[in-house]
């Protein structure tokens, strides 16, 4: 499907009116004003979302029309919380009869960047991760935010980027090096090495005496030498861990504002050893995670 009138480049959210939806709401008003763009609002209903709850709770089909004033009186509360968030905000509405997923996919195509909650309305809600959010994120052709359910106690220091060495890395890095750059935050990329050693011990930060991970240490210099000239203002760290990638992102993410992960595409090998790895984070995580398309794309 093709989405009609969509500004280009514009911050895309997801709208349902779940708790999950409006702190995705929050974070995508926060991203277009910090990268200065337009806010589209997307809400859709397929058949899986023609329902209503009665009294009891109970499913029942909703008319076509019930269904349509609901919709809309979704996207005015959504519209009415960019109002009193950021005025002046330049805002947009999408209200699509289809899968939510698909519309979020045909927006993507369009958007510098999708943002939905981890969690949606009615029996998909139920799940740990909802279908659409796997869906977005796996498949989507532009960066796609997770916002993850968090403890907002927590003293949390920054960003988090995975870097994995490969040709496919600088995506991902560029990314990361950009947010850090809008939002001001500090930066840290993270090598993690998946050795024999590794899977055998719990992941743990390197602390520099082991000389066997030299060969480690250099790639991950060279990884964000030409990203420190070009975001000069971003103070970045680079720390080595040994062991499963999705165990050391996920434990150094519970003190970060946003993981940012890869998703890699390009044959059955590369999807089961990064694509988890991304799968792996955003279920997890209790923060924001940002999953930045790389490779070919489906």
């Amino acid at each position: 499907m093709r989405i009609n009138g969509l500004p280009a480049g514009t911050i895309a959210v997801g709208v349902d009116g779940s708790v999950s939806s409006q702190h995705a709401l929050a974070f995508a008003i926060d991203q277009a004003v910090a990268e200065r763009r337009p806010l589209t609002l997307v809400h859709a209903v397929g058949a899986a979302g023609a329902l209503s709850a009665d009294q009891e709770g109970h499913d029942r089909p909703a008319g076509l029309e019930d269904l349509k004033a609901h919709s809309q009186r979704l996207l005015a509360a959504a519209r009415e919380a960019v109002t009193l968030r950021a005025p002046g905000l330049d805002v947009h509405e999408i209200l699509e009869a289809a899968d939510p997923r698909d519309a979020l996919l045909a927006v993507a195509r369009d958007a510098s960047l999708v943002v939905v909650g981890s969690r949606g309305r009615g029996p998909v809600g139920t799940l740990l991760l909802g279908s659409v959010s796997v869906a977005v994120t796996r498949h989507a052709t532009c960066p796609v935010v997770v916002v993850r359910p968090g403890n907002p106690g927590i003293v949390r220091h920054g960003i988090l980027v995975g870097a994995d060495g490969t040709e496919r890395s600088p995506v991902v890095l560029d990314f990361a090096f950009r947010q850090a750059s809008i939002r001001r935050p500090p930066l840290t990329v993270l090598h993690a090495c998946w050795d024999l050693r590794a899977a055998l011990t719990a992941a743990q930060p390197v602390d520099g005496l082991d000389e066997g991970l030299e060969e480690h240490r250099l790639l991950l210099a060279e990884c964000v030498a030409g990203l420190r000239e070009k975001y000069p203002d971003v103070p970045v760290r680079t720390e080595l861990a040994t062991g499963p990638p999705d165990d050391c992102l996920l434990r150094l993410g519970k003190r970060m504002n946003m993981v940012v992960v890869g998703s890699h595409r390009g044959g059955a090998a590369s999807e089961v050893l990064f694509g988890s790895v991304a799968a792996r984070v955003v279920e997890h995580a209790t923060c924001p995670v940002a999953v930045v398309p790389t490779g070919n794309r489906e």
